[in-house]
């Protein structure tokens, strides 16, 4: 039978296979700051390439931001909505359906929790320091995603590791969502 300590050090081992130093998982990196309405900004890979621009709109009725490919097609749009609750916004697919609703959950002085709303899947938790980019976001134990500025020397820039086989654009856009919703009126 085994303990919870040796359960606890393999999941430790795991996830250091994934999101280490040379593990698994993709990286991106994002600047802080740039995401607002109406600004563009690109997110690089981890070779320091431009992978995905997001491109924002001041539109009357809501405020819009686009993730685009370095050709410029639409992969999904982030939003807010005068109707709706204030700490929620909803990611579109291409398609204009919704691939998920990011929403507060809980607040604490030193820890945010989140839930994502997936359209077709489970939803998912995020967790930790949102304010200093401290955080994971998982399907109930297993983290699929982590966000930190300690793989970054740059001010202002913070990366996000993303799980293999999970939509990178998906969880960008839900890294996204929750930091303009955590640092609204910068």
């Amino acid at each position: 039978m085994r303990n919870r300590r040796q359960d606890r050090r393999e999941e430790r081992q795991e996830d250091r296979q994934q999101f280490g130093r040379r593990g698994s998982a993709t990286r991106y990196q994002m600047r802080q700051k740039l995401v607002s309405f109406g600004d563009d900004f690109w997110i690089e890979n981890e070779q320091g390439q431009k992978a995905f621009k997001v491109d924002g709109k001041m539109l009357r009725v809501r405020d819009t931001l686009f993730f685009e490919d370095p050709h410029g097609r639409k992969l999904c749009k982030i939003q807010t909505k005068i109707a709706r609750i204030k700490d929620s916004m909803e990611i579109e697919g291409p398609d204009g359906g919704r691939m998920a609703m990011v929403k507060k959950a809980l607040i604490t002085p030193l820890r945010d929790r989140w839930v994502v709303k997936i359209g077709n899947g489970p939803d998912l938790d995020v967790q930790g320091n949102i304010l200093d980019h401290e955080y994971s976001i998982g399907e109930g134990r297993d983290k699929i995603a982590e966000v930190s500025k300690k793989w970054f020397r740059i001010r202002d820039t913070y990366g996000v590791q993303i799980e293999e086989r999970q939509d990178d654009v998906l969880l960008l856009a839900v890294t996204v969502a929750i930091d303009m919703m955590a640092h609204e009126g910068r």
